[in-house]
């Protein structure tokens, strides 16, 4: 395979370009992944549209989500920077390593994570018990159609990172099994 790399503000459009800017100006840097996202002129637009859209999702509920979809994916980029985002949305480092493995001390986010895991893991599909888990904690059909639209976001990066391999810039989240040991 060949060498996917990351580009710089000067090689991307116009239009990403502005982007860079605002993600600079946002974050305080343009993160690789979505950097590399900007080799397509209209791709970076149109992700960082979906992925800001309305939702039902609360932000700690979104990275419940981002968090297990990406260690089932296994795509270190993401575990990395969800691990930050995370902390930023208040989770502890154990409770993250529980996310990660498909748990959570606080029962709606368990019946949230489980549901989330099993639908990566089975590629949309979930057993009737895990879909009532997760009714009983409170979720709507709103609130699934949002979580596989969550799921389809992550999904999407995870898969962009596992095949181009650009280099992670957040600092790297633990092995999941060592972490857990």
């Amino acid at each position: 395979m060949s060498t996917f790399t990351v580009p710089t503000k000067d090689q991307v459009s116009e239009t990403n370009q502005a982007i860079f800017d605002n993600l600079q100006k946002a974050l305080g840097f343009v993160p690789n992944l979505y950097a590399a996202i900007a080799h397509s002129d209209n791709g970076l637009a149109k992700f960082l549209a979906y992925q800001n859209a309305k939702t039902s999702l609360s932000n700690k509920e979104k990275e419940v989500i981002n968090l297990v979809v990406s260690e089932v994916n296994g795509c270190v980029y993401c575990l990395a920077a969800h691990t930050a985002i995370g902390k930023m949305n208040g989770f502890s480092d154990e409770e993250i390593l529980r996310l990660r493995s498909g748990h959570s001390s606080i029962p709606k986010f368990d019946a949230l994570v489980k549901f989330a895991k099993e639908v990566t893991q089975h590629k949309g599909h979930a057993d009737e018990a895990t879909v009532n888990a997760f009714y009983a904690a409170g979720y709507t059909h709103g609130h699934l159609v949002d979580v596989i639209l969550q799921v389809s976001d992550k999904t999407a990066m995870n898969y962009l990172h596992n095949l181009t391999q650009v280099p992670v810039d957040f600092p790297a989240a633990p092995v999941l099994e060592e972490a857990l040991s």
